[in-house]
């Protein structure tokens, strides 16, 4: 029998069990895009109706856009928010490609160390370097001389705390974008002679273009978007984020709070879209005859690659540790000695042990439910077969996430499920509405990482399952989740890691019961109890690495056990 015939007897097969499964699959896609209507879409479509209201809820049109923009104070936080993202996106790539380049084209020693010391900044909640700084360079910092008496509470210090923390985010994409790399093309440098500076300029750059442009957006967005760095450091240096925050918990203003949210989501938006037209212009650059490439040792080489890194990692570890000292001295500057009274949190106005306890049950169900509902839909838009224009809603939806900054998410959130009229109006100050919130808001980047893991399988294992009548479930479970174990931890501690941390998307949406930590960090900033809030800060970050090291061991031994196939 020619294996033509098998295959047409597969695929008619295949297409008869569909049509058995198809309402299920009808009905999982509904669910998904049900969720992300409510989830997403509505509360943005709540927050857009809110900025055209007055405070009776009458239509006003664009009054409340004209009032504020006859306030100086938008013009200015317009700019300062533009200046802010990008200066911080040229330090931070400038940094990030020099870091990049000497872990991927040199053979420097302690490779692995160094990286992993670069990686920190990922752990902590973006208040952390900022308290940090306030520690080094504050009024009663010990590093204070070295501004040449300048303000660390302005563009400074926001400048300063953003980088270190956007550093490893534009870090991972540039060491993928260098590693990606056609070894024959330095070859043919090599031969022809070709400087090292002119090698960097026609070969190096033109290849990781892309890579460096995706980079740059996803700083600049997390950048203007970012609420916490400016909340702790920024003074009176106003930037949209915090007008933002200004207006709904200062004034109690939520229809001018919804505007500046229109106009944060502006920008946002705009390097979204760009970055999408990006990727598109975007051709393969290795092809199947591409040879890795393999940096060669060379001892000057690699001790200047090794300089150029020693400064990064010394800032890092001189932050991070900064903050852990902090968090145990007694009282800065005059009692130095160490205690754990800034642990006792209990004793300080910010919701005490329980808002840690809060944030770590809120990131286990966030990265629990998350990484299930986002990997089934991930594989109901991959998989399945037919419902095009459904699937392609789904997929739309999904994409949306990635362009709203997280405090607009959480003020959406507000005006949607606090209506009265919403049947939905019970999850509002429950923890269920901050796991929603927080999936929401992290919902794009996992649900690409599993469209990516799907697309590698091929899709012959649903075409044979259905020609042995086998339903797709069960493929699904004995299969597909095996073959996508790897992806789907990742997208758990993803989930984890960002949940534990996440501050401007639950800011407005938690109550007494459901305090978390990261939201205690500001309000202990706020009531002057900085030291606290440095230990809460430490508190998550080492909580978030300790979890990292748990799931890497425990992953570990789950792929060793369902994918041992793939030694054989």
């Amino acid at each position: 029998m020619s294996s033509r015939f098998i295959a047409m007897n597969a695929v008619g097969a295949s297409r008869r069990c569909l049509h058995k499964d198809q309402w299920v699959q009808a009905v999982g896609l509904l669910i998904a895009a049900a969720f992300l209507l409510v989830a997403m879409v509505l509360p943005l479509y709540a927050i857009l109706s809110k900025s055209v209201q007055n405070k009776a809820g009458d239509f006003v049109g664009l009054e409340n856009f004209i009032a504020y923009a006859s306030s100086p104070s938008l013009f200015d936080s317009v700019l300062n928010s533009l200046f802010i993202a990008s200066l911080t996106t040229v330090i931070v790539i400038t940094l990030a490609l020099l870091a990049a380049y000497a872990l991927t084209r040199s053979c420097m020693p302690f490779k692995g160390v160094i990286r992993l010391l670069m990686m920190g900044p990922i752990f902590a909640p973006s208040l952390l370097p900022a308290i940090s700084l306030v520690y080094l360079f504050g009024n009663q910092g010990f590093l204070k001389s070295w501004l040449f008496g300048e303000s660390i509470y302005g563009p400074i210090g926001i400048v300063i705390s953003l980088s270190f923390w956007c550093f490893p985010h534009a870090l991972m994409i540039l060491i993928t974008a260098l590693s990606n790399t056609d070894a024959r093309l330095y070859e043919s440098a090599k031969a022809l002679r070709t400087s090292g500076w002119r090698t960097f300029f026609t070969v190096t750059l033109p290849s990781i273009k892309y890579g460096l442009i995706s980079a740059s957006f996803v700083v600049f967005t997390l950048v203007i978007t970012d609420f916490g760095a400016p909340k702790v450091i920024g003074g009176q240096y106003d930037v949209l984020a915090t007008d933002i925050y200004k207006q709904v918990i200062g004034q109690q203003n939520f229809q001018m709070g919804a505007v500046v949210s229109v106009i944060l989501l502006l920008p946002a938006m705009l390097a979204f879209a760009a970055d999408r037209w990006v990727q598109k212009k975007q051709v393969a650059l290795v092809t199947s005859r591409a040879q890795p490439y393999r940096a060669e040792p060379n001892r000057r080489k690699d001790v200047s690659m090794l300089a150029l890194c020693l400064p990064i990692i010394a800032i890092v570890i001189g932050v991070l540790g900064t903050a852990v000292y902090a968090s145990f001295v007694t009282f800065w500057p005059y009692n130095l000695s160490l205690s754990l009274n800034n642990y006792q949190f209990d004793l300080m106005d910010g919701g005490g042990w329980d808002a840690y306890f809060n944030s770590i049950e809120m990131a286990f169900y966030t990265a629990l439910f998350g990484s299930f509902l986002i990997f089934t839909n991930a594989y109901l838009v991959e998989k399945v077969q037919g419902m095009r224009a459904l699937r392609g809603l789904v997929h739309l939806f999904a994409m949306i996430p990635l362009a709203v900054p997280g405090l607009v998410l959480g003020l959406a959130y507000i005006f949607f499920f606090n209506a009265p009229n919403n049947p939905l109006n019970s999850l509002y100050g429950t923890m269920g509405i901050l796991v929603i919130c927080t999936i929401a808001h992290y919902y794009t980047v996992c649900h690409l990482t599993s469209i990516t893991a799907l697309k590698q399988i091929d899709k012959e294992f649903e075409a044979v399952s259905a020609s042995l009548k086998v339903p797709f479930y069960q493929t699904f479970l004995r299969v597909t989740l095996p073959l996508c174990l790897p992806a789907l931890l990742e997208v758990g501690i993803y989930l984890f890691v960002n949940a534990v941390n996440t501050v401007s998307a639950v800011v407005f949406l938690y109550s007494a019961n459901t305090t978390l930590a990261s939201v205690s960090i500001l309000n202990m900033d706020d009531a002057g109890d900085i030291a606290p809030a440095a230990a809460m800060g430490v508190l998550l970050m080492l909580t978030c690495m300790g979890v990292k090291l748990l799931h890497w061991l425990l992953s570990r031994q789950l792929i060793n056990n369902t994918q041992a196939w793939r030694k054989a």
